[in-house]
């Protein structure tokens, strides 16, 4: 069972750097080169924009679960 958290553990952690690179810093970013640099000019974010937030948080979601249920499972183990 730690090995799987393990590896999930692994590949959310690498999957967060990847969508916390693609979000709009100050002078845009790479989610403008996946057609993110569209926004209406009412300040509202663009519609990639919200989705690659919704991914980011549901991603680390995930990633706080593994970590957690780690910790415990390793607490535990006698």
């Amino acid at each position: 069972m730690s090995t799987l958290l393990t590896v999930l553990l692994i590949l959310t952690s690498l999957v967060m750097i990847l969508l916390v690179l693609l979000h709009k810093g100050r002078g845009g970013g790479l989610s403008d080169m996946f057609g993110g640099g569209v926004s209406s000019s009412l300040g509202g974010s663009s519609v990639a924009e919200r989705n690659l937030d919704r991914f980011t948080v549901g991603v680390g979601v995930i990633w706080f679960a593994c970590v957690i249920a780690l910790g415990l499972l390793l607490a535990y183990q006698n």
